[in-house]
């Protein structure tokens, strides 16, 4: 590991590795949770469509109760139901990202992040599990779920990188980031796994299994995250070192201690009567307001990250959604195998977020590396649309196209948005990064909700070799939005190299 990594990581408490595995376990039960929906749309689309199986049916059993327990005529209406479904979800999380983010930097994280944890976990136990044990089909109480279970879920990750911001500073934040970064695809493995493994039963107890992991995690995180060094008397010094907190004697308390010695009640009402005699107290100063939606919108480099965020997202969230059905249908997979090949897609995004996180580190540049990827995420999506019908070729065409395009939406997710919220413009203000988070985060899932319905249209009219061209535009429209970032940087790796050269 480069050196000034370890200096980093040196500076580090259990503390801040406590945060960092309750806030990456948080986000990985949550999309462990979502993953759960993808990996079984074979077979709710079987259950809401006749199958030959299903017309043998009527021999035993009344037609009319058969074909109520069915929404669709065929195979085709509900695979375009089912996108529409993804893009109601990421229409309804792209509006709660705005308004959560807002939120996280005003209301104790803790809480929000708990209410979106638990709240999404009780949606989807619902939707999944209680409507099937029940037997009830109806779109409106589909739709009406998703949009609900979407806006608890856009609470979850502005709340984890502003916990994840509070805690490390920007020295090493692209390794950190990056590793951390991983959540995402860790807990789409994980949500493969559960689904196969209990997809024979029925797809309703894929949906339990996770809901019910979700929901004990939530509660777990509300009892023993902390939010911030503060906290536990520390805080951050130049975005680097640690050292005690001298002024708020108030944070060495233990988060959910009640009790206090009287010593220490008496040095504090002390020093609360000197201070207020010899300095009187600025509240602007010891709790910088939180900036407005409007201005961590025109923060710089919020814009153009968040457009390349939104026809990166689409991309990989169309990965994110479809790959198991598409393995499946164009390949003939069972579902289960097709589950477990996707999590290859997954493995590469966990190391494309990490080596090229700390590669930006060593360059102290983010969208030189960025950029480069993206490029090679265009010639992935070339070969993996000519993929053989080979399991072991198709794993390792995933890999390679989920380290090119899972890497850089995975910076710009955390590191990026971390680097963002936390920028020289902001005049000191600790009350941004989960309002740029939800704004970066917001404008990507805009256009993951668009993308995911263009999907399922395109695939029906034109074929799954399209959907692939379509992914490849997008692709390219994300390098577009990063040039005039990309060229400012180089411009800045230029004048550096030429002082350097001066100085020698």
């Amino acid at each position: 590991m480069p050196p000034s990594c370890c200096g980093c990581l040196s500076q580090y408490t259990h503390h801040h590795l406590v945060a960092f595995l309750l806030t990456f376990f948080s986000y990985v039960l949550l999309h462990a949770s979502r993953k759960t929906f993808s990996n079984v749309k074979v077979s709710i689309s079987a259950q809401w469509t006749p199958t030959f199986t299903n017309g043998s049916a009527a021999a035993f059993s009344p037609g009319q109760t058969w074909e109520g327990n069915h929404l669709f005529a065929d195979k085709e209406q509900a695979t375009l139901f089912l996108g529409a479904l993804d893009t109601i979800f990421l229409f309804s999380y792209a509006v709660g990202l705005y308004f959560s983010g807002v939120i996280g930097d005003r209301v104790n994280l803790r809480y929000v992040l708990c209410v979106g944890l638990c709240g999404s976990a009780a949606v989807e136990f619902v939707f999944g599990t209680l409507t099937e044990w029940l037997k009830i089909y109806n779109v409106y109480v589909y739709c009406g779920l998703w949009v609900l279970n979407g806006l608890l879920q856009s609470a979850v990750w502005p709340c984890v990188v502003a916990v994840m911001g509070n805690w490390f500073g920007k020295a090493g934040r692209g390794f950190v980031f990056g590793l951390w970064s991983a959540c995402a695809s860790v807990g789409n493995i994980l949500g493969a796994f559960l689904a196969s493994s209990v997809l024979k039963y029925g797809y309703e107890y894929a949906f339990l299994v996770t809901s019910v992991v979700q929901f004990a995690g939530g509660v777990v995180v509300f009892f023993g995250l902390l939010t911030s060094p503060k906290e536990v008397g520390l805080s951050l010094e130049a975005e680097t070192g640690l050292s005690p907190v001298k002024t708020d004697t108030d944070s060495h308390r233990p988060l959910m201690s009640d009790e206090e010695e009287d010593a220490e009640v008496e040095v504090e009402v002390y020093d609360r009567h000197y201070h207020s005699i010899q300095e009187p107290e600025d509240p602007l100063a010891e709790a910088p307001l939180p900036v407005t939606f409007c201005q961590a919108f025109c923060l710089p480099g919020v814009l153009p990250y968040s457009l390349a965020y939104a026809c990166l997202k689409l991309v990989n969230y169309s990965f994110f959604f479809w790959l198991p059905f598409y393995l499946t249908n164009n390949f003939g997979w069972k579902e289960a195998d097709s589950d477990r090949l996707s999590v290859w897609y997954d493995v590469g995004g966990i190391l494309g977020g990490t080596i090229q996180g700390l590669i930006s580190d060593l360059m102290g540049k983010r969208s030189p590396v960025l950029a480069l990827s993206l490029v090679l995420a265009m010639a992935s999506l070339v070969g993996y649309s000519h993929s053989p019908n080979d399991q072991v070729i198709n794993a390792a065409l995933l890999t390679t196209t989920g380290f090119f395009i899972g890497g850089p939406s995975n910076m710009i997710s955390s590191a990026i948005s971390a680097d963002l919220g936390r920028q020289d413009a902001l005049r000191g203000s600790q009350k941004a990064l989960a309002t740029v988070t939800g704004i970066v985060d917001g404008t990507g899932s805009i256009g993951a909700a668009a993308g995911q319905y263009l999907v399922s249209l395109i695939e029906s009219k034109l074929g799954w070799i399209q959907v692939f061209y379509f992914f490849i535009a997008m692709t390219a429209g994300s390098i577009v939005f990063i040039t005039p970032l990309l060229h400012k940087e180089v411009r800045e790796m230029w004048r550096e190299r030429q002082a350097l050269r001066r100085q020698l």
